[in-house]
This record gives C-alpha cells, structure tokens and sequence, in this order.
C-alpha cells in the first residue's frame, strides 16, 4: 500500500474524491498549514489531507456556526482534541489538492481544493505548527453490479431531487447532465445528498463501489419517502455549499 505523510486539515464535514472544497482558513494553525503549501512549486500538486472529527470530540472554538473573532495565534497544533488526537478523528478521510490558494490581507486564506483520494490515518503528529498524518491509501474496488446499481442510483437521486424541490418545482436534475461512471456517481450523491456527517463518513468508508451504491439506493428511497409526506420545501441547490471555516 502507498504511504505517504501530508499536513491535517479537520473539519466538521466529509470531503469526497472529485468534489470541491471551499475553505476560509484564519486560524493560525491552519494558516501555517497554507504558507507551508505555497512553497511547493503551483506546477505540482499541493495536498493536504482532510478528516471529519467525530462528534462532540472538537472543543476549538472554530467549528461551523462559531463566530470567526480574532485568529488565535497561540494555540497548539493540537489544541481542542486532546493528548491523542487520531481517537478523535474518523479513521478514514480524504487527500485534498488545493488548486488556489490566496492570502487575505488579515493574514487569512482563501482556498479552494479538490477531494482526490481516500486515505486511512495510521498516525497523527502534533510536534510541529500544525498537525501531520502518516496516510495509507484507499484503493477504490469496483465490486459486483456497480453499474447497474449507478444507474437505480441515479433514478432515485433525481426522484429525491423533485421531492427536495416540491412538486411545482422544476427538477434540480432537468437538463443536468449527471455522471454515469459508477464510482463518480457513488461520490457525488453521497455529497449532495443532505445526511449527516455520520452517514456521509461511512459511505465514505465503504469498501466498494457497489457496497456505497447499494446503501446510497436504501437511503434515498427512505428519504423521500419520509419527504412526500412533508409539505413542499423551497428549491435548493445541492451541489453546491457554503465555505467551510477551519
């Protein structure tokens, strides 16, 4: 298995290969974490490995929905998780490639990345300005009716789609050209479908395709069949989400 040791991005939320991750970094141990990925030259790939921290475990006051305040500048790399930090973390995340990173004048970044591979964390390492991870790779296996169940997939996710948008809505999915590669399609539905962090990490952690298909088909016919009997809730745009602050 390849292994390889990458900066540590937490956050409240899972990352998946191929999707976009916008983020809004002002806390100092993630900003060191930036100035370290602008040396690396833009022609290469400057990446960072993303992990959903478990529930209730983050006590640093950045998670999402906390006011940003001032950048604190005299935590540890480790602060708010605690004397072993991977017991904190999901055991599996996502390699991040960050396409664009810019400064703000506050001393803040602006980043946007791209979810490339899964990884398992081995080992955490808080020594430095800001936490590392050994990281294992992930292979991605097709497993058996992957393309079959893409396709029962992508009927149901349209099906959830209209009863997200109301039925005198326009279908969210009407004249989108949606993918059809079993393993993008696993990806993207397990992003934009609206579920919890829970849920999200272990379709994540599937082992197979046709394992994260198969779950993903049993959780939006349950999901809307529970939303046809709610009124009509205004369109949305599911692709895409708000910026993820550090």
């Amino acid at each position: 298995m390849t292994t390889a040791r990458l900066p540590l991005f937490p956050l409240n939320s899972v990352l998946f290969p191929g999707l976009v991750l916008p983020l809004n970094v002002f806390e100092e141990r993630y900003r060191a974490v930036m100035r370290e990925l602008l040396k690396t030259d833009e022609s290469e790939q400057r990446r960072f490995a993303v992990v959903a921290i478990r529930d209730g475990r983050e006590v640093a006051p950045t998670a999402p929905g906390m006011p940003e305040g001032p950048a604190p500048r005299d935590r540890g790399p480790a602060a708010g998780f605690g004397d072993d930090p991977i017991k904190v973390f999901h055991p599996v995340g996502c390699v991040a490639d960050a396409a664009t990173i810019r400064e703000r004048e506050d001393g803040g970044f602006e980043v946007l990345a791209t979810g490339t591979t899964r990884v398992r964390l081995l080992s955490v390492d808080a020594s430095g300005p800001f936490l590392t991870a050994e990281l294992e790779e992930i292979p991605e296996e097709s497993g058996e009716g992957a393309e079959v169940l893409a396709e029962g997939v992508l009927r149901a996710f349209r099906a959830y789609q209209k009863r997200l948008a109301g039925a005198r809505e326009r279908s969210l999915a009407s004249g989108t050209e949606l993918p059809d590669e079993p393993s993008v399609v696993s990806y993207l539905v397990a992003a934009a479908a609206m579920l919890d962090t829970p849920t999200k990490q272990r379709l994540l952690e599937a082992g197979t395709t046709a394992a994260r298909l198969q779950e993903e088909l049993r959780l939006l016919r349950s999901e809307t069949a529970v939303i046809r009997h709610l009124p009509s809730l205004p369109a949305i745009n599911l692709t895409t989400g708000p910026t993820n602050p550090n």
